[in-house]
């Protein structure tokens, strides 16, 4: 979508300090930002890491650090230097929200921590992203996502069965702590509401990445035993799972027994629904390498593309298997008006759909 008009956010009037850098913070200050909010993007003198993590680059500038920067405002400041604290102090007056992702202490030292924030600023919502949080076993360390996804469990269970544990393609850890940030800093400003006071908020990407194990971890729960990766099939259902056709791969994900059923009508084998060992979503799961064993020879045969209409027709859930260009150029993705292009800018617009006071784009990156 092209940004033309800038109707009024539901964070209108919300004002923003944005001291975070890399990913989790600043994705969370975007998310702010694109609802409305008045974003400051403070970045130290030597200016966020990301702008550096290329290439590729846009006018010397990362595209990695502009995917997740616009509608903020920016400002250099240096916080380790007295007078940088005292002019972030002087901007603090005037906002409700705090953003950062310093590493445990930092604040605390340069004596701008939470429980000195909040003696001067009591309605203040200071928001803090970190990797384990600060204090227990692992408290006060770095976190990346690679290596929570790591810790937390998330690689063990990615990954072709029998093969080695695979980091998910995407930043999947960073990105929910950013949307866990944003969502607790509406939390406690609605709190806010109540009380007239702020809080501290924290979303630690352990936290987030532990939380991101359904179903493997309620398996475990209820006794399953140690989850285990099983490519792109479904742990619990079947067929869950990517299948090649005669045109083109697709994803079948078929939840449910009727479903099923219509999915053997369609590829002309409606007797594979009545047999025992697939007749129900439990058999199925259970006897799943036979079924795909049946699966993989009748969908050599077919094409593709007319099967995902047809099934999709029915109402059984697939699709074909996109390249991100080829995501990017769906009809459905214009339709959903879900790019957005800016002077010098283009990304991926806000997911969050509000009726009445939708997100605007006013701002690149600074």
């Amino acid at each position: 979508m092209d940004a033309t008009a800038t109707p009024a956010g539901a964070l209108q009037g919300l004002r923003v300090i944005d001291l975070s850098r890399v990913l989790g913070g600043p994705y969370c200050g975007q998310i702010l930002g694109d609802h409305g909010a008045d974003v400051l993007k403070i970045e130290p003198p030597q200016g966020d890491e990301t702008r550096t993590w290329g290439p590729p680059f846009e006018q010397g500038v990362a595209s990695y650090y502009k995917g997740l920067n616009r509608n903020k405002r920016g400002l250099r400041l240096d916080l380790a230097s007295e007078a940088g604290r005292e002019q972030l102090l002087a901007l603090l007056e005037g906002a409700d929200v705090l953003i950062e992702n310093f590493k445990t202490g930092t604040m605390e030292r340069w004596g701008i921590g939470y429980e000195t924030l909040s003696q001067r600023f009591p309605r203040l919502v200071h928001c803090r992203v970190s990797g384990y949080g600060a204090d227990g076993p692992l408290g006060g360390l770095p976190g990346y996502d690679a290596a929570i996804q790591a810790l937390t469990g998330i690689m063990s269970v990615n990954g072709e069965a029998g093969g080695a544990p695979l980091r998910v393609g995407v930043p999947v850890v960073d990105m929910v702590t950013g949307l866990n940030a944003a969502l607790g800093i509406l939390l406690a400003l609605q709190e806010r509401e109540r009380s007239g006071r702020g809080q501290f908020v924290e979303a630690a990407l352990f936290d987030c990445g532990l939380s991101l194990l359904h179903p493997h971890a309620a398996n475990l729960f209820g006794g399953g035993g140690t989850p285990r990766r099983t490519g792109n099939a479904h742990p619990n259902i079947y067929p869950y799972d990517a299948f090649p056709t005669e045109t083109t791969p697709l994803f079948l994900a078929v939840g449910n027994d009727g479903q099923f059923r219509k999915l053997c009508e369609l590829l002309g084998a409606a007797g594979l629904a009545a047999r025992a060992e697939f007749a129900t979503a439990g058999e199925r799961s259970r006897n799943r390498e036979a079924l795909r064993q049946e699966l993989v020879r009748l969908l050599a045969r077919v094409d593709g593309e007319a099967l995902v209409q047809q099934l999709s027709a029915a109402g059984v859930p697939c699709a074909p298997i996109l390249d991100v260009p080829q995501a990017l150029a769906h009809p459905h993705t214009a339709h959903r008006g879900m790019t957005v292009r800016l002077e010098g800018y283009q990304g991926i617009a806000s997911p969050i759909k509000l009726g009445r006071t939708p997100a605007s784009y006013r701002l690149p990156p600074p």
